[in-house]
């Protein structure tokens, strides 16, 4: 097979911040710190990345794709992302062994349950 996932492409009000906190969120570093395209990189020769982009539409409805996190400590991590900014989601989800919470533009993402050895 030929293909390489090189990045993840977000739409975002504010590229800057938004690629700004999910580099808190998730420990990575900024490869590129232009307004029109931030990435973020786990680190700066590793891949996949996630790229912001701008948009002046503003978000509308649930994402129809979303990044799932499976922490060692599901309870501090949710806390941790909290603190960030992050926000409690509901998409219907119920009760689950999930979190769900958006980020400060409102895209929602996963916090899942550790896994069991």
């Amino acid at each position: 097979m030929t293909l390489t996932w090189e990045q993840v492409v977000m739409d975002a009000a504010d590229p800057v911040a938004l690629g700004s906190w999910w580099c808190e969120a998730l420990g990575w570093v900024v490869v590129n710190d232009e307004p029109d395209e931030f990435e973020i990189r786990p680190a700066p020769d590793r891949l996949p990345g996630i790229v912001f982009e701008p948009v002046r539409e503003g978000k509308r409805g649930k994402n129809r794709l979303h990044l799932d996190f499976r922490p060692d400590d599901q309870q501090a991590e949710v806390a941790r992302l909290l603190a960030l900014g992050a926000r409690h989601a509901d998409v219907g989800q119920g009760e689950q062994s999930w979190v769900v919470l958006s980020d400060i533009e409102g895209n929602e993402f996963c916090v899942l349950s550790s896994r069991r050895t």
